[in-house]
């Protein structure tokens, strides 16, 4: 599940652009996004089986197959597993939540951040080659944007990294949670313009008490027996949840993740989010008449 990418993703993800042009009225009107059957709030967003999310008034959601469909309109890879999307209405950003069924992942490691952060380094040049071979852009990592912190009442793990496009000079930037469950760990990636970052991180989090998992998924239901996962809250950082669900080499599966989710763009979506809140106006005036 680990598409977040490294979002989802995720995902989610950043903006390799520095901005989309703005549509002509016409273009805003003929975009496929507003085809989508986005779920408006208030409304309860089902994550497959796993969990749910509360989705308020002024926030809608995507389904999964909705979700792949989004992917393409702004070309970015799709996950195997199952991905989907909350935003506010106005999509300044999109939240992509994906599960990743790896097991349970105790929560007794330290996290030593300059050691994680040299893990992704290497994970980005090995990135780097794939994204050549792709034809993309290739990334220089800058540091963190945020340190990586693991929240032990609410079992979330969360982190930033700031990277670069090298062709263009546009900062990349993805806020990673991961939300940690009995049977695995529903990898959450937020996509954001890096100058209103702080600002959707804030809007974000104000959804995360929304968040829950079904009954038998909590953190707090482990039962003796249950499948223990092969890594701990760093792998869950550098793509080692990539290792353990392809089965490939440790460095390799941080470089395909990384190839994958910085591949996450709002090109398209700067340009038409004004149009999108008009559109969801639109509809409400529909109903109400």
């Amino acid at each position: 599940m680990i598409r977040f990418v490294f979002a989802a993703c995720l995902a989610a993800v950043a903006c390799l652009l520095p901005a989309a042009p703005a549509f002509a009225q016409d273009e805003q009107a003929e975009h496929p996004v507003f085809s989508l059957p986005w779920q408006k709030g208030p409304a309860t967003g089902r994550l497959g089986t796993r969990a749910t999310i509360r989705v308020p008034a002024g926030y809608v959601f995507l389904d999964a197959p909705n979700t792949r469909k989004l992917n393409d309109m702004f070309e970015n890879p799709s996950s195997d597993a199952d991905e989907y999307v909350i935003a506010p209405e106005s999509l300044d950003w999109m939240a992509y939540f994906t599960f990743n069924d790896i097991g349970y992942v105790k929560d007794d490691e330290t996290l030593k951040p300059d050691d994680v952060l040299a893990s992704i380094r290497e994970g980005v040049e090995y990135g780097n080659e794939e994204r050549r071979q792709r034809g993309w852009a290739t990334l220089k990592l800058r540091g963190w944007a945020a340190e990586p912190k693991y929240d032990a009442q609410l079992n979330a793990l969360a982190w930033a990294v700031l990277l670069q496009a090298e062709d263009t000079q546009s900062e990349v930037v993805n806020y990673n949670t991961r939300l940690l469950g009995r049977h695995g760990v529903m990898e959450v990636t937020l996509v954001a313009d890096p100058e209103q970052l702080t600002a959707s991180i804030g809007d974000f989090k104000t959804l995360v008490p929304g968040y829950e998992f079904a009954s038998g998924e909590k953190y707090s239901e482990f039962r003796p027996g249950d499948h223990v996962a092969e890594i701990g809250l760093a792998a869950l950082i550098t793509g080692g949840a990539a290792a353990v669900a392809s089965k490939k080499g440790w460095l390799a599966a941080i470089g395909i993740a990384l190839a994958k989710f910085w591949k996450l763009i709002l090109v398209g979506v700067a340009g038409i989010g004004i149009a999108i809140k008009k559109f969801f106006g639109k509809k409400d005036d529909h109903a109400s008449s």
